[in-house]
């Protein structure tokens, strides 16, 4: 990868997208309250829900500055909840922007109920929602297998009662886990994966049983925003130390909203730590940067976006590899990126479009015509 930049650029600079294909890797679908949920739950849950009150947790802990870190103009017309309803979605998002595909990572707290019996029931009810309100309603939409890593033979289940259905795209995981993702536990959600013939996506957010950074609880949410980095490295860590990729060479993990610039120096670090420690991990085969770059792919929102826009395209430089962005918007969320801010003016030709759509529709085996 090599990017001239000319001198007068400057990182404000963009230009318009609307010639070019787009596909939008970070769609959320939020439910309006559980009542969505509950014509694909079993009368024995209805009841469970009911009488108990219970209503799903969310997958961030800290107050945001708007509910659900919502765009206020994304709220439907009829008031309620960003992201709920699929005809609002469609006209501000997809027509608005010409979007070819989005696809739909339903941030939908499964993965933090305890009761796995629950969390299977839901898990369910929520991709059949997916399909019934979401999928069937619009071509354009592509949808994510929300899954529960605390239950891996239900999650692997799943995973495979839905791959018969091509609008599914990837299997969804939060970054923030009770356990590293690289764990052996967690295999037959792998195994199923690349049964399927699809990727992974780990999403920012989620929670477990241990502090969100590695020093304890912070106080406030742009602490908890900022550090949700430290979820994602330790996760790329894990799966490539741990053997995932040698035990599943053909699976596949994009990293959603966890940024890219960090992407470098973690390869750099890993690989010099490997030819001292190779021993520890002699299921390793080549250098840890070198399965990142084969099996890990990213986003670009939230793009860090440096003061000088050389220091950006070095970046791009130092991860090395085309195929490596896609483009997202984060959309209904405050800091959503729109397709004509984006990805700054210097990324032009053959890169902007495999950024803007070529990579993901390669990646999730999307048709453009």
């Amino acid at each position: 990868m090599k990017l001239e930049v000319s001198q007068s650029d400057t990182h404000q600079s963009k230009i318009t997208t609307e010639s070019l294909p787009l596909i939008d890797a970070d769609v959320h679908n939020y439910t309006r309250s559980i009542d969505d949920l509950m014509p694909h739950l079993s009368e024995r849950w209805k009841t469970y829900i009911v009488q108990g009150g219970f209503k799903i947790p969310g997958v961030s802990m800290y107050p945001k500055m708007y509910s659900q870190a919502a765009r206020r103009d994304a709220i439907p017309y009829e008031g309620g909840i960003a992201g709920s309803e699929p005809e609002f979605s469609k006209e501000q998002l997809l027509d608005q922007w010409g979007i070819r595909y989005g696809i739909l990572n339903p941030l939908i707290g499964v993965p933090q109920i305890k009761n796995l019996d629950l969390g299977r029931a839901l898990m369910r009810a929520v991709n059949n929602w997916t399909q019934a309100d979401w999928l069937d309603s619009d071509p354009r939409w592509r949808g994510s297998i929300l899954i529960h890593p605390g239950d891996p033979k239900g999650s692997a289940e799943e995973i495979l009662r839905l791959a018969g259905d091509d609008r599914f795209v990837q299997v969804l995981l939060m970054a923030r886990s009770s356990t590293p993702y690289g764990k052996w536990q967690m295999d037959p959600i792998y195994e199923a994966t690349c049964e399927a013939g699809l990727p992974i996506g780990i999403h920012f957010g989620g929670g477990g049983d241990v502090p969100i950074t590695a020093v304890g609880w912070p106080s406030y949410y742009i602490e908890d925003h900022t550090g949700m980095v430290q979820a994602f490295e330790s996760q790329v860590i894990s799966l490539v130390c741990e053997g995932t990729f040698v035990k599943f060479p053909e699976l596949r993990v994009v990293l959603i909203e966890g940024g890219f610039a960090w992407l470098p120096a973690l390869m750099w670090r890993l690989d010099k730590n490997y030819r001292g420690l190779s021993d520890e991990v002699p299921w390793l085969r080549k250098l840890p940067s070198e399965y990142i770059l084969k099996h890990f792919r990213a986003t670009t929102q939230p793009m860090e976006e440096p003061p000088n826009i050389h220091h950006l395209v070095q970046i791009l430089d130092m991860i090395g590899s085309d195929d490596f962005l896609m483009f997202a918007t984060d959309y209904p969320h405050w800091d959503f990126d729109a397709p004509n801010q984006a990805i700054p003016s210097v990324i032009t030709g053959e890169l902007r479009e495999r950024i803007m759509w070529k990579n993901a529709a390669t990646f999730y085996q999307l048709s453009i015509t």
